[in-house]
């Protein structure tokens, strides 16, 4: 590739052109996930300008580089460029001990500039930056509105991510531009961020009026709500803890495709969705009065907490877990009116608590095949994993003894004419609590049980015996 007349130079931006991110933002998240009380300090150096807010930022981060998401289109523009004979150069307006690291780590630069925590490298001042250093005769690809001021002082203009109003506004001024093509985020990533296979775990609100027996129509529609309400929060919480754990899921090997980790969807419209799912939520919860409202509050606290805090204390994050699962079945009879039986609520209290300590030992597993020592964003560390292990099936145990204590007791002929048939719930599921542990331990366990059990063939067909051996007790 031939570096084009007069314009030796290539200068490359890097938020959301060379970088399928925004270094601004991995900073906040990053450092918001190691102390909430960060935004204090976010606040008060905003008041000094952006560019003090990314020194503030910087100063306190510690980016992995090597993980961030670049724009492979990009990268290989510049290294033909380089071929070529022709000089790099980046030039961004995040700052420049972010952007010298990210210029060590690539190696494909031949000056790097940046933010210097007084002056925002961004729109008119990089386009008086690169006029003074380079002249009229560098090439420069960006990516945003922004660049525009840059653009219309270059000798050559190439967008990489561009959005088609960001092309339409080069072609109004004249401006001939190479767009480099880019993967576009569509609505199937912004879907993906929901982690919708995450609902199934709201099923659950529907479990007080089946076990109460409970079927009619005012009540169904009410935990339907609940429903809704439930899975726009648990949303909610979801993209916040895709926002904290960036750094953490980039290192995972599954965990890394998922949208903000990849790089698919800007970070920036993170915010806006949790905010947005949170309203949405709340909203509903309202509807359904007081009560409810108030155990959808509770639920949002701890999840919160967890996100920020929580997930790094050992054991304690998984009495948590079990405590967000057994939430909802509380939220699911606030929602309907319908009582709690102590039963249930000791059945899902262990149940989930093995569950949950199933999923902590599939990522100790999963650790151990990788010979990583310590997890990260976690607590433990892969020696914990006989005990984590042990913790999981000895719950799951006593959720079948809670459940054969149940179906023995004077309560349950209120509700079944033959409650015999019952006990063979206590057999399907201390077989299916059994067969979980072992794949757990083989290393076959999917990241969350719930998904697993709801795509297993042989977990489905327990829960259909589960069903049949309901509908004949009640017969």
């Amino acid at each position: 590739m031939q570096a084009p007349p007069g314009a030796d130079v290539l200068v490359v931006d890097l938020d959301g052109t060379l970088l399928r991110s925004d270094l601004l933002w991995e900073s906040f998240w990053e450092v918001l996930g190691h102390d909430w009380r960060s935004p204090a300090g976010v606040a008060l150096a905003l008041r000094d300008g952006r560019a003090a807010l990314k020194r503030h930022l910087t100063e306190r981060t510690s980016l992995e580089v090597e993980t961030l998401p670049y724009d492979p289109a990009v990268l290989d523009r510049i290294a033909r460029w380089r071929a070529a004979g022709g000089r790099t150069a980046l030039v961004t307006a995040s700052d420049e001990r972010l952007a010298r690291q990210v210029g060590a780590h690539l190696g494909c630069f031949d000056e790097i500039h940046g933010s210097d925590g007084q002056t925002n490298l961004k729109g008119p001042e990089k386009a008086r930056f690169l006029r003074e250093r380079f002249g009229a005769g560098f090439t420069y690809i960006g990516d945003s509105r922004a660049d525009l001021a840059v653009w219309q002082e270059a000798g050559a203009a190439i967008t990489a991510n561009a959005s088609a109003g960001v092309r339409a506004e080069l072609a109004q001024r004249g401006i001939a531009a190479e767009h480099l093509a880019g993967a576009a985020a569509g609505p199937r990533d912004y879907l993906r961020a929901l982690r919708p296979h995450q609902w199934l775990k709201n099923l659950l609100v529907f479990l007080p009026l089946l076990a109460g027996h409970q079927f009619a129509m005012a009540t169904l529609l009410q935990a339907l709500l609940a429903f809704l309400a439930f899975s726009a929060i648990a949303s909610s919480v979801y993209v916040l803890n895709d926002l904290l754990d960036l750094q953490a899921d980039r290192h995972h090997p599954r965990k890394r495709e998922r949208p903000f980790a990849a790089g698919r969807i800007p970070i920036a419209h993170g915010a806006a969705m949790t905010a947005g799912l949170l309203a949405a939520g709340t909203l509903l919860s309202v509807l359904l009065g007081p009560v409810f409202f108030g155990v959808m509050v509770l639920y949002y606290v701890m999840t919160t907490l967890y996100s920020l805090a929580l997930k790094r204390r050992i054991v304690l994050d998984i009495c948590v877990l079990a405590g967000l699962y057994t939430i909802r079945i509380v939220a699911g009879g606030a929602a309907t009116g319908v009582p709690l039986s102590v039963w249930l609520l000791a059945f899902s209290i262990f149940l989930f608590f093995s569950l949950a300590a199933i999923k902590r030992q599939a990522e100790l597993v999963d650790m151990a095949q990788r010979r990583t020592l310590k997890s990260r964003g976690r607590g433990y560390v892969a020696t914990d994993l006989p005990f984590i292990a042990q913790a999981a099936v000895a719950a799951g145990y006593v959720s079948v003894l809670v459940m054969a204590l149940y179906v023995s007791s004077p309560d349950v002929t209120e509700l079944y004419p033959r409650p015999d048939l019952l006990w063979g719930i206590c057999l399907v599921l201390l077989y299916w609590i059994t067969r979980v542990a072992l794949l757990t331990h083989r290393g076959e366990m999917h990241d969350d049980p719930v998904v697993f059990a709801a795509t297993d063939r042989t977990s489905q067909l327990c829960l259909l015996a589960v069903l049949l051996l309901v509908i004949g007790g009640t017969l």
